[in-house]
């Protein structure tokens, strides 16, 4: 699998940036309090940390549920308290009454509504629970922001509502009625309720649909993630298909940045892609981890999943246009620094678990 790494998958070098740098979001005047649901995530812990880095004030709500490994969300959540202007409340957002204590707490900017339930193949075991949190949990946040008088309110979506059909790169004017999974299905009504929210009590309601998030502390149940610990182990990696699947990944630092830029600069309902622009074969990125580790892949192939797409690609015109957003981290260095994060926390990344299916 080692080998040089294609040139067309690779960022061009005035893209190249420190992944671990300050959020290049300039601070806003004045000190500013969020709430940001879903803040012991992957994503919004990031958007939760950069907030606290821009000196704004964030209440962070999670239910630190198990759908991977809760000892990552410990760990997130430990960065965060940290910061004197972070409070954490625990709360599901499917639970109308408990979520409504976040609210009355005192009165915020913006809502970052990121608490979500992802992953394509667990939904399919467990679709009720996706519609739960997804859906209903973004309508009670809609509606207890409209209630509790907060106009702004983003919300996380999913590259996978585009499905196999459409044409690619993936535009936000695609058609997204046929959904391939559960997830897929719940995020499409989450996006719903959005519109309708916009159109009726006059919020702003922008969705940002994700492409392939990874970087630092990403999920577990991921394939960046799982290749990084089985190839660092000497453990066989669990393919899905050939590997000549392309996924559109993104750092999380570029995606916590666009989904702040997302809040402040929208008025009304629109959507964006956030996504890389540059695709990644499956098989390339095994490549590139096996550079960086410095042990060859050991592959045990399976099947393709019939819920997986085999390519994704944004089309992130829009968020240029619109956000003034583009991705700054190439996909080498995004890798690298994902890399490093698994060998300095070693003792907590080598022993969580990956999830039902690995």
């Amino acid at each position: 699998m080692a080998g040089a790494f294609p040139r067309r998958h690779v960022a061009l070098p005035h893209d190249r940036v420190d992944p671990a740098g300050a959020c290049a979001l300039a601070p806003r005047m004045g000190r500013m309090r969020y709430l940001v649901t879903g803040c012991a995530g992957f994503i919004a812990s990031r958007v939760a940390q950069q907030l606290l880095e821009r000196g704004h004030e964030v209440v962070g709500v999670d239910d630190m549920n198990d759908a991977y490994d809760p000892r990552l969300k410990e760990w997130r959540l430990e960065q965060l308290r940290r910061h004197a202007s972070f409070r954490f409340m625990r709360a599901d957002v499917a639970d109308i009454g408990a979520l409504a204590a976040a609210f009355a707490d005192g009165p915020v900017e913006g809502v970052y509504n990121l608490a979500a339930r992802a992953g394509v193949r667990q939904s399919i075991a467990d679709p009720w629970t996706y519609l739960r949190t997804n859906a209903q949990g973004t309508l009670n946040v809609l509606e207890l922001a409209r209630k509790h008088d907060v106009n702004r309110i983003v919300t996380a979506s999913t590259s996978s509502l585009y499905g196999k059909h459409n044409p690619r790169p993936f535009r936000e004017s695609a058609d997204t009625d046929r959904p391939l999974s559960p997830y897929a299905s719940s995020k499409k009504a989450a996006e719903s309720f959005c519109a309708s929210y916009a159109h009726i009590y006059g919020l702003s309601t922008p969705v940002c649909r994700y492409f392939t998030v990874y970087g630092p502390a990403g999920r577990p149940d991921m394939s960046m993630f799982r290749f990084i610990r089985w190839i660092s182990e000497g453990e066989p990696i669990l393919l899905y298909g050939d590997g000549s699947q392309e996924r559109d990944f993104t750092y999380v630092d570029d995606i916590a940045r666009g989904t702040q830029l997302a809040l402040e600069k929208t008025r009304g309902f629109d959507v964006y892609n956030l996504g890389g622009d540059r695709p990644v074969l499956l098989r390339d990125m095994i490549g590139l981890i096996e550079k960086l580790v410095g042990k060859p892949a050991k592959l045990d192939q399976r099947p393709a999943h019939v819920a997986d797409v085999p390519a994704t690609w944004a089309d992130i015109t829009r968020a240029r246009t619109k956000l003034g957003w583009e991705p700054t981290t190439s996909f080498e260095d995004g890798v690298r620094a994902t890399v490093k994060w698994y060998q300095m926390n070693h003792a907590l990344a080598s022993n969580l678990s990956l999830g039902v299916d690995a």
